[in-house]
């Protein structure tokens, strides 16, 4: 009796995830629009003082400019979110069953290790391509999760759960990235503070204590901790999401996991990534700097790993599942679904942009923005073509 409902639950939050997730990637493009209008208006000047304005304690270097404060804080409750989602999928979700998780599981890593592979041996090198080459292994799920719901909107329930699952597992390998490559000057008392302070949230789930004004000041602790560290700050948002209890117990109305999810979501998808989003792309684009883009090797590099390395690593590495039997393919989905899929997951920008912002520095950061905005809009374009053609297919046959 336990199964059914569980099933129909993950069903449940997984349409309400696209839901959010959908209407967040809307939000997304507008924000990302207005910021390349600032950044190329008379207005420049304004927005970038406004982007570089310092506030905060310089206790614990809390100190940070605004933009930092988006990519530092305001990705963090992205991040939450994500943590998450991924323990939901991990445990009660689609990656709870292996041979259902094997084909999502194994494309992702195909659409992070050839980008990255790619990458390197376009920029190898150049000053910068040792964290550089990062920067086109992530997958954007607002932006792919809208430009599917937009165009794709005829395509078996499978094609989403594929889609939602590789996100979800190729954020995960993101943030290990951001964690191991983005980890300068260790401050181990921070970190045993960190891990205390995660050890004591651990606790207080699995006592079930459900008081938020506990949480609250222990979340605000392991950030902190966390960037004073030197760990990348948006890794204490996963940490957390990972060590919140997702199953529901009996006589409750929904897991602690579930509930974070309704609550903070929205605010995710609507606020964090857009406000993020309206610092980061905000670049100045001029017939030099595209020039640049597609002559300098690191942007075409980012433009390579993502245009190519994301879409032959997520459909070869899946075909080569399958014949090898490690994966199954879903029966309402052909090749063709898989392959618009692939393109839609090129999109790398949330990530994608951060990863930029932390490895170079400068102009050459500008060139590696700019390459991914321009990457991630060719893939959304041909993705939207693919997907379209393949709806008509999936309608026609249903007739």
């Amino acid at each position: 009796m336990s199964t059914p409902r569980r099933s129909n639950q993950a069903v449940t939050e997984f349409a309400r995830f696209i839901r959010t997730e959908t209407t967040g990637g809307m939000i997304l493009l507008a924000a990302t629009a207005i910021a390349l209008v600032l950044a190329n208006s008379p207005l420049d000047d304004i927005y970038r003082s406004v982007r570089d304005f310092e506030l905060g304690p310089h206790l614990l270097h809390l100190n940070l400019s605004i933009g930092d404060w988006a990519k530092d804080g305001l990705l963090a409750l992205f991040f939450f979110v994500v943590g998450l989602e991924l323990k939901r999928e991990l445990v009660v979700g689609e990656l709870s069953n292996v041979k259902a998780a094997a084909l999502p599981i194994v494309a992702a890593i195909g659409g992070m290790v050839l980008p990255a592979l790619i990458a390197l041996g376009v920029g190898w090198g150049e000053p910068g391509i040792d964290k550089a080459w990062a920067i086109p292994v992530a997958t954007d799920i607002a932006f792919a999760l809208g430009v599917l719901a937009l165009t794709g909107s005829r395509l078996p329930t499978a094609a989403r759960v594929f889609l939602l699952s590789l996100a979800v597992v190729d954020d995960l390998g993101a943030i290990i990235v951001i964690a191991v490559l983005f980890t300068a000057g260790f401050d181990l008392v921070a970190a045993a503070v960190a891990v205390l302070a995660l050890a004591l949230y651990a606790y207080l789930q699995h006592k079930r204590v459900r008081a938020w004004w506990l949480y609250v000041p222990l979340a605000v602790v392991v950030w902190v901790a966390v960037h004073s560290s030197g760990i990348h700050a948006t890794v204490a948002g996963v940490a957390l999401g990972l060590l919140t209890r997702v199953r529901q117990d009996p006589g409750e109305r929904e897991a602690p996991a579930v509930r974070l999810e309704h609550r903070l979501q929205p605010w995710s998808a609507a606020v964090a990534v857009p406000v993020f989003a309206l610092f980061a792309a905000g670049i100045a684009i001029s017939a030099d700097s595209l020039g640049e883009v597609f002559t300098s090797p690191i942007p075409l590099a980012v433009i390579f790993g993502l245009l190519a390395g994301k879409v032959i690593g997520i459909l070869g590495a899946s075909a080569l599942a399958v014949r090898l039997g490690i994966a199954r393919r879903p029966a309402s989905m052909g090749w063709l679904d898989i392959g618009a899929l692939s393109m839609l997951g090129a999109v790398g920008f949330t990530v994608s942009l951060l990863i930029a912002d932390l490895s170079l520095e400068g102009e050459l950061a500008e060139l590696a923005k700019t390459a991914v905005l321009l990457a991630s809009a060719v893939a959304s374009l041909a993705a939207a073509l693919l997907l379209l053609r393949r709806s008509k297919v999936h309608a026609a046959s249903s007739e």
